[in-house]
């Protein structure tokens, strides 16, 4: 409760309305100076262990804790910055209720423009900005969603060009590929008509490369894995469906969130294998 409440602070401060509005995505919001970095003493370096150790452990709301502690003392730390980003968009994710939503995705935001002030051209920074603006996009009206996608574009695609190692970056590319390349017709004409168009450059078959790029990275991840099936899936690439949910169901789940993913995999991945199973049943009678 009190890392909510410092949230909505942190929004209400730096004027931002705790309700997702279309006017923050209207016009391109001026580049301010670049901030230099603050030094990291001994006790920075040593807050941002204990903070790393706790998100390791899957610690996330005590880490971002930790983070803001950070920051406290010294406010240009680049390395608390984007990494609280990262987990505002996390633990934000987690609540149904939107309110909560609203403030740690708002706080994520600013964590995230605060780390490109610091390094605008950082590959943790462009990535986290654009990971808060997807999961800002979630709850906001149809018209401020489209912006909101294309306004990320920028920030991801920099992202994986300063560090192609960015498997996180990698599956946020995947993901603005394939969500802009399967828009509805009312968000491409709506797009066409009033926003020049859809964003340029997205396609399925760059959401395939830039998801196997993540998976291929850190084959653990077990939502790399899933979110490659399900594209391959959605491209009628079923052979390749089941590869990567034989990969998923192999990985084992730590958190509640990836249990989930697991169950997931394994039920779907029963569902594909009887179908292939009963095609093939099918062929063998075909040839009697």
């Amino acid at each position: 409760m009190k890392l909510l409440v410092r949230l909505l602070l942190l929004v209400l401060l730096t004027g931002l309305s705790a309700t997702p509005a279309t006017g923050q995505f209207r016009k391109p919001r001026p580049k301010p100076a670049p901030v230099a970095e603050s030094p990291l003493s001994i006790e920075i370096t040593r807050l941002l262990a204990e903070a790393q150790t706790l998100q390791a452990q899957y610690k996330e709301s005590e880490a971002l804790a930790k983070y803001e502690l950070v920051l406290a003392k010294a406010p240009a730390t680049y390395e608390a910055l984007w990494r609280a980003a990262v987990l505002s968009v996390h633990i934000g994710a987690r609540y149904t209720d939107e309110t909560r939503k609203i403030a740690y995705f708002s706080a994520a935001r600013l964590y995230a423009s605060r780390a490109l002030v610091v390094r605008p051209e950082g590959a943790e920074s462009n990535y986290a900005e654009a990971l808060a603006l997807a999961n800002q996009a979630t709850l906001l009206t149809a018209r401020a969603r489209l912006l909101a996608y294309r306004e990320m574009k920028p920030y991801v695609f920099k992202a994986v060009a300063q560090r192609p190692d960015f498997a996180d970056a990698w599956q946020l590319l995947g993901r603005w590929h394939f969500r802009v390349d399967h828009y509805n017709l009312p968000e491409r004409l709506y797009s066409r008509l009033f926003l020049g168009g859809t964003p340029s450059g997205a396609s399925s078959n760059a959401a395939i490369e830039a998801l196997t790029k993540a998976h291929e990275l850190q084959p653990q991840r077990i939502q790399f894995a899933y979110d490659l099936a399900r594209i391959h899936l959605t491209e009628k690439h079923r052979t390749r469906a089941i590869a990567a949910l034989q990969d998923a169901v192999e990985i084992m789940p730590v958190t509640a969130e990836e249990l989930e993913i697991s169950r997931r995999c394994r039920k779907l991945l029963v569902q594909l294998n009887r179908k292939m199973l009963k095609q093939v049943q099918n062929h063998v009678r075909g040839l009697e």
